[in-house]
């Protein structure tokens, strides 16, 4: 796990944001898994402004809320479409978001696994961080091995979403996700987390044992996992200086 800490949120989300698209320049038909939430705004307003071609790229978002449709306001179609897919030039068939109105839900499942293996395979995950160490919506306790499933929401992370919803309306309790095992799956993860709400789950995920309660500490075992955070969100990590002399002295070659 490469562990890289900035100054500032915003530089946080460029980075991400010049990372995805060195994948695109480097593989023009990239398979990438893709993150919603606040800390992604400025990672797709950047790959937005750098005119990449994105006609061969396919993408798998990660989850979406159960019983919202493609149109609601707060579904992760509608982010998606708002914040990345209608500024560039990415085919509508090549997007994939999970159905949030599917009357199907373990079939829906199998097939938007089985969608993402015939693409071949994520080539970069991007990834967000929950308060309490979740991603996607793999809550505390998740199995970490499992595959994409339908998943009741704790009340931690209903909290913090409903800031998402209108006034008087109330977030759906469950949501469609895809596993721990599906992340481990891709070839390379990316997580960005900033901010001082996000610190203790930056060190369980980096420092902490491996553990379901935490399931973002899975990451610690994947092949090729790059974590970028800003200092706030780096306040708890006992390492911090070690990583920052690491990504300082990389030899010419890594970088």
């Amino acid at each position: 796990m490469e562990v890289i800490i900035l100054n500032t949120p915003k530089e946080v989300e460029q980075m991400g944001g010049q990372l995805l698209a060195q994948q695109i320049q480097k593989k023009p038909a990239s398979v990438l898994g893709l993150a919603t939430g606040a800390t992604m705004h400025g990672v797709y307003a950047y790959l937005s402004e750098q005119h990449l071609d994105f006609a061969r790229i396919k993408t798998f978002n990660l989850d979406e809320y159960y019983g919202l449709g493609p149109q609601h306001r707060c579904s992760y179609h509608t982010y998606m479409r708002h914040h990345l897919f209608e500024k560039v030039n990415i085919q509508p068939e090549n997007a994939h978001v999970p159905d949030g109105l599917t009357p199907d839900v373990e079939a829906h499942c199998r097939e938007y696994e089985n969608a993402i293996e015939q693409a071949g395979g994520i080539d970069l995950q991007l990834l967000g961080l929950g308060e309490d160490g979740h991603i996607g919506f793999n809550e505390p306790s998740s199995s970490l091995s499992a595959g994409m499933r339908i998943k009741t929401l704790t009340p931690m992370t209903r909290r913090t979403n409903q800031r998402d919803f209108p006034p008087g309306e109330t977030m759906p309790m469950h949501v469609l996700t895809l596993g721990v095992g599906n992340i481990m799956a891709a070839r390379r993860c990316l997580l960005l987390a900033h901010g001082a709400k996000k610190a203790p789950a930056v060190q369980a995920m980096v420092e902490g044992p491996i553990t379901a309660m935490c399931p973002a500490s899975a990451l610690q075992q994947h092949r090729s996992t790059t974590v970028i955070v800003d200092e706030a969100a780096a306040a708890f990590l006992q390492l911090a200086d070690y990583f920052r002399c690491v990504y300082k002295h990389k030899p010419e070659w890594q970088k």
